[in-house]
């Protein structure tokens, strides 16, 4: 295995498992946002959660191109 195969493998897998998680905490900070409980915290919490999720896409995004970009400066190496 060769350091570019490395660095493009470790950065699909960890892109990958960053973007499932994100997935999975916009679907649960959806589903206690609009849950029909009528108790304000946790309507509340969904919200905070929705809040994270989009903060990490964010920084995921943009650390995924900065992954890309070092695996595409390694593979012209």
């Amino acid at each position: 295995m060769t350091l570019e195969a490395f660095i493009t493998n470790l950065t699909g897998t960890v892109t990958e498992i960053g973007w499932s998680i994100f997935i999975l905490a916009w679907a649960v900070g959806w589903a206690l946002r609009g849950s029909p409980i009528p108790i304000f915290r946790i309507k509340r919490g969904g919200q905070d959660i929705l809040e994270d999720a989009i903060i990490a896409a964010f920084f995921l995004a943009i650390g995924s191109t900065v992954f890309y970009l070092i695996s595409y400066v390694a593979s012209q190496v």
